[in-house]
């Protein structure tokens, strides 16, 4: 491969955010090579960060270090460079070390993101959960508006409800009263606040409740996902094919409508207070048939007509 095409390739990949860290490598060590860095003007930066990254991902530090010294020395007392050493760091020495590193970075400058992230990540990581919880509700009560905070702390409440599970599974107790679960719709709550807009976010809150037993609130919010994504203004429902998240809503009607209709007693148990529906069954009639309309078209959009027998003996059982 060319110089040529190889700048062209890293510049793709930053601009979709693509790690790729064994091909970025590959076209970043040539680069180095043949000295036409020096020839690329203020992308070097960027490209130097995109290859450090790689470096470290794929065990070659010495390129890492390689690629530092010139950051380092072109942006003295940088966060984003500091962030990038404390990376390299974690790749050869004990978290407590890196721990170390990030709260040092934290106490010169509170306000630095990057470095706060990675101290909640090596938290997280070497299985400090509770730590990696409180060090990232201090996070988000000084950055509320980070949504992949948010996202991050409901995702580590979900694990710590699976583990919890498993482990008094396998201790053969009842798992009632211990759901995390709650928590993480709580984080996903404020996600919701903060992109309303967004139906994977809404589908994400959906199957978080569905999980955690709240099937009224869980109907609630796939209806709204289907709301959301299918079809457009100038379709009415029957005209439109569910595509995408919006079959993935579907399924999670059908799912709640199915139990709902199996015990009656998941309609009235709701954490949040959230009203069941009053026609059960005709909502489990339309996912039905919603489902069944995904699963019949002919390819013309998409694969998704694969394995409708399947969905089709799903569907219609009881």
């Amino acid at each position: 491969m060319s110089v040529h095409s190889a700048l062209q390739e890293l510049a793709r990949y930053r601009a979709q955010n693509k790690r790729a860290s064994q091909e970025v490598f590959e076209k970043g060590t040539l680069i180095l090579q043949k000295n036409a860095h020096r020839k690329m003007g203020d992308e070097v930066w960027d490209f130097l960060e995109q290859l450090v990254l790689a470096a470290v991902d794929v065990g070659r530090l010495d390129v890492a270090d390689q690629c530092l010294r010139q950051l380092s020395d072109r942006f003295p007392q940088s966060p984003r460079v500091d962030c990038l050493a404390g990376i390299r760091l974690e790749a050869s020495e004990p978290p407590e070390t890196a721990l170390k590193y990030y709260s040092e970075r934290l106490e010169a400058d509170p306000t630095n993101v990057a470095a706060w992230k990675r101290r909640i990540s090596v938290l997280r990581r070497t299985g400090q959960t509770e730590e990696a919880i409180s060090e990232l509700s201090q996070y988000l009560d000084t950055f509320y508006t980070d949504i992949e905070g948010w996202l991050e702390l409901a995702d580590i409440y979900a694990c710590c409800n699976q583990c919890v599970i498993w482990y008094l599974n396998m201790l053969s107790y009842r798992t009632h009263g211990t759901c995390r679960y709650d928590y993480s719709l709580q984080a996903l709550s404020h996600t919701l606040l903060l992109a309303p807009q967004n139906p994977v976010y809404v589908l994400q809150f959906a199957e978080t409740a569905y999980t955690a037993g709240d099937l009224p609130l869980a109907l609630k919010m796939f209806l709204m996902v289907v709301d959301m994504t299918d079809g457009d203004e100038t379709e009415s429902l029957a005209e439109s094919t569910p595509l995408g998240i919006t079959v993935r809503a579907w399924y999670g009607v059908k799912l709640c409508t199915r139990r709902m209709s199996q015990d009656s007693r998941v309609v009235t148990t709701s954490a949040s207070g959230t009203s069941p529906p009053e026609h059960v069954g005709l909502l489990d009639e339309l996912a039905t048939e919603r489902l069944r309309v995904a699963y019949s078209s002919a390819g013309q959009k998409g694969d998704i007509a694969q394995g409708r027998g399947i969905v089709f003996s799903w569907v219609a059982s009881p």
